[in-house]
This record gives structure tokens, C-alpha cells and sequence, in this order.
């Protein structure tokens, strides 16, 4: 799949917004991850201009809602005018404003066929216990920035969202209730699939 007119906007929006959107490369994987696994119902954490919502809702069924979290309200207004853009319907997406480590609580267990994380590095940890609880079984949890920009792989790297995102990699290898790959797409998709 390729980018379009619509998502290059987004992503400069984006940018400018200071949030940094996923890659075609791991964009068009999301699509494609969603796709394969009919995902209807999808949790997204960090909003950003759209980017990813857009790529996730296009390989969703038609029917499915995403439901997608961000602290910041000028995202979600980015993020309203993108999926507007690409002609998706507004009763497909349900944005909830807040930290997310306080609103994924509140969403229903075992009810999310897809949970994307894409926000605080240092929160990656949290973000996939919230997701084991959410996911059902045979649902996939995909983490983007896994390499983070090369930093991952290298020893001498330590500082915090390093550091976070290593012991991510180390917790859902070892998880026996996961069954896991790192998808070289963009600065790294892990992608994960809960064990049915």
C-alpha cells in the first residue's frame, strides 16, 4: 500500500505538532496486521496528526471502530481533520483525551482485536500489560519504534526511553502467552499475538 496525498499531509502536520507519525513502511504493516485478523474493534495509544489511525481504519473491517488515546486535544483536532480527509466516517473512531495509563483501565477486557502503541517509550511497559488484559485471544499488540533509531541493538545506549524499550523486547520474548516477531519496517514494529 502505498502513501497518499492525504497521509503526507498528516505527517507534516504531524511534525509540526512536534509528535512523530509512523513510517509508510510500518504504516502499511499496520494495515495489512489489521487486515489479516478482521480486526473490527482496535485501541491505538498516541494519536498524533492521524497517521497511523488512518492506516489502521483502512485495513480494519468496515464496520470496526478505533478507539485512540492522546494527551494532547490539538492531536485529536489534527487527528479529526485527517480522518475527515480520507473520507472515513466519524462514528469509526472514538477519540478519548487523557494519559494513557489512566484511560486504558477503563476499557472493557478481552473486547480489542488490535491495541498499536506509539506514545511514552517509557510507558511501553505498562502499555503491554494494559494490552494482555484488553487483547482477546488470537489479538495482536504491535509496538512501533522497537529499534529505536538504532539504539536498541547498542549496549552503550542507556538512557531511559533505551532502556524502556529494550526491556520491552526482553518482556515479550520471555511472555509465554505471546508469540512474537521484529518487523524491520520503519524504526522497528514488534508485533506480538496473544496466544489463544
Amino acid at each position: 500500500m502505498a502513501e497518499d496525498e492525504v497521509l503526507t499531509t498528516a505527517r507534516g502536520k504531524g511534525v509540526e505538532l512536534g509528535c512523530q507519525p509512523i513510517g509508510q513502511g510500518g504504516g502499511a504493516a499496520l494495515a495489512v496486521l489489521a487486515a489479516a485478523i478482521g480486526a473490527k474493534a482496535v485501541v491505538e495509544i498516541g494519536t498524533g496528526a492521524g497517521v497511523g489511525s488512518v492506516w489502521l481504519l483502512r485495513g480494519m473491517r468496515p464496520d470496526g471502530v478505533l478507539t485512540t488515546i492522546d494527551v494532547e486535544p490539538e492531536h485529536h483536532r489534527a487527528a479529526r481533520e485527517t480522518i475527515a480527509e480520507a473520507g472515513i466516517a466519524s462514528n469509526r473512531v472514538r477519540l478519548i483525551s487523557g494519559e494513557a495509563l489512566d484511560v486504558l483501565p477503563r476499557l472493557t477486557d478481552g473486547a480489542y482485536d488490535l491495541v498499536f502503541c506509539d506514545a511514552d517509550k517509557r510507558e511501553y511497559p505498562g502499555y503491554l500489560e494494559q494490552a494482555l488484559r484488553l487483547l482477546r485471544p488470537g489479538g495482536v499488540v504491535v509496538f512501533d519504534n522497537a529499534l529505536w533509531h538504532d539504539r536498541v541493538a547498542d549496549p552503550t545506549q542507556r538512557d531511559e526511553d533505551t532502556t524502556a524499550v529494550r526491556e520491552l523486547g526482553r518482556a515479550v520474548l520471555e511472555d509465554e502467552r505471546l508469540t512474537s516477531a521484529l518487523l524491520p519496517a520503519g524504526d522497528g514494529l514488534l508485533v506480538a499475538v496473544k496466544t489463544p
